[in-house]
């Protein structure tokens, strides 16, 4: 005799299995106007040559019960409110939940301004134009929704990646632009310093990718992770999106899904990189002019990913869950005494309101953090796909983060700059060691503690999924 409890869960199983797995695509052009604010760098740039154009590159999964979209734009940083303002764009128009869409930044230091860093402000008519364009994309995609099969797997890449934080020897660290003596690490020390002892941290050389195609096996998409900070090395006032732009094109010319219609849409997001970048600091990289070190960077790992693809098993039909929560996180704000110091040394500046130094662009930095809050409420976010989980951090994550979260939880991986960005996230011991990624700024103020917190609600959402 078959219980009646029994044929309910076998009559859902079936239903499940019997659900049409759907996936879909687009691009949005984010381009700036020539003229715009480029971002990135200690002194604002200003764009006088399109190399190449931006993009917002859009995945849609449906799994016949939930629907997931996940967002990579091309920009250095972008802030809570424009890529709140495009969910609700799209939830209005859709109807679907905000909590559903994972929006990133893939950090290129060659885009148009879209948050306060640095010397640089963003346009008020651009922030609304990006928010616009990536609604606009998300929607496309949702249109392009069709029958599909879904797969994940992952290739090791170490050759680009290097630790930029170093430790040295005696006397090779000099006092930090705030005036404290006590860095144990330097960041970005320069090619055959002869003060350079040893990397003060690892590296992640796996580049996680979903793979998405038509039942017949044609390319839909690929969404690819690697925790490389940015390549760079463009022209001067030049937009560009990087190496992230130049693999999502190769990778579609490697899978042979040029000239598609819907077109095959690649995309590269920012894995755990915030201590990570393309430069061997013992040496041995050749000299390469503009775009030569972004075209190297994007073949090599578009080249390991398209041989994998052949390797991964694509099903018909995945569940599709999604998790998050908010958490609160402290702030290290400066006391009224260094506010006051550092407003006397921004008027040393002959270019006034333009900081000249490194000592008055972080003298400027803490007289605007007078002005932050004390703390700040960040989004946790997973998605699961299948088997596979992924987080999003609103931050520069560290790659130890990252490695951890591979350790608990095979497989998954982590999108940094995702959904809002709070700055750089190293974890308490990197805190401790300094570094530049450690310096007080509107783009490094969360607390010491901040990644314990972050790791903590990762995991009550990783509990959650199970």
């Amino acid at each position: 005799m078959i219980l009646p409890a029994i044929i309910s869960i076998v009559l859902a199983a079936s239903a499940l299995h019997a659900a049409e797995f759907r996936a879909g695509a687009a691009t949005s052009n984010i381009t700036p106007d020539l003229g715009s604010s480029i971002n990135g760098g200690f002194q604002d740039g200003k764009a006088a040559y399109i190399h190449d154009e931006l993009h917002a590159r859009c995945l849609a999964l449906d799994d016949g019960t939930t629907k997931l979209v996940l967002v990579v734009a091309d920009s250095c940083v972008i802030g809570r409110g424009i890529f709140d303002e495009a969910k609700k764009m799209v939830h209005e128009a859709t109807g679907l939940p905000m909590e559903n869409m994972m929006m990133s930044a893939t950090h290129s230091h060659s885009c148009g301004t879209a948050q306060a860093v640095g010397q640089s402000e963003p346009n008020p008519m651009y922030q609304r134009f990006i928010s616009r364009r990536i609604a606009d994309g998300v929607r496309r995609a949702l249109n392009n929704l069709a029958p599909a099969k879904i797969g994940h797997g992952v290739v090791d890449v170490p050759q680009q990646v290097f630790n930029r934080r170093w430790k040295m020897k005696p006397g090779g660290i000099p006092p930090t632009p705030l005036g404290v003596t006590t860095d144990q690490v330097k960041t970005n020390p320069g090619i055959n310093n002869p003060n350079l002892l040893e990397p003060a941290g690892p590296t992640d050389p796996q580049v996680s990718f979903i793979s998405v195609q038509t039942p017949d096996g044609k390319p839909v998409a690929l969404y690819a992770n690697y925790s490389l900070h940015y390549v760079g090395g463009v022209g001067p006032g030049h937009i560009s999106a990087d190496y992230y732009g130049v693999f999502a094109g190769r990778i579609g010319e490697l899978l042979g899904a040029e000239h598609q219609d819907p077109p095959f849409v690649g995309i590269m997001s920012n894995g755990t990189s915030g201590d990570i970048n393309n430069i061997d600091f013992r040496g041995g990289q050749a000299k390469e002019g503009p775009y030569g070190r972004i075209k190297i960077v994007a073949e090599d790992v578009a080249q390991a990913v398209a041989k994998e693809v052949k390797n991964v098993k694509h099903e018909d039909w995945v569940p599709l869950s999604v998790a998050q929560k908010e958490i609160t996180l402290g702030l290290r704000l400066p006391g009224k005494d260094e506010v006051e110091k550092a407003r006397e040394a921004t008027k040393q500046s002959k270019l006034f309101p333009r900081m000249e130094t490194l000592e008055q662009v972080y003298a400027r930095e803490t007289v605007l953090l007078a002005d932050f809050p004390i703390e700040v409420s960040a989004p946790l976010q997973i998605m699961k796909i299948g088997d596979l989980h992924v987080s999003a951090i609103p931050a520069e994550v560290f790659v130890e983060i990252g490695l951890e979260l591979k350790k608990r939880h095979t497989p998954t991986f982590t999108v940094s700059l995702a959904n809002a960005y709070h700055g750089y996230l190293p974890t308490p011991e990197q805190h401790a060691l300094g570094g530049y990624e450690t310096w007080r700024a509107r783009s490094s103020c969360l607390e010491v503690d901040a990644s314990t917190k972050i790791v903590a609600g990762l995991e009550d959402l990783f509990a959650k999924l199970k």
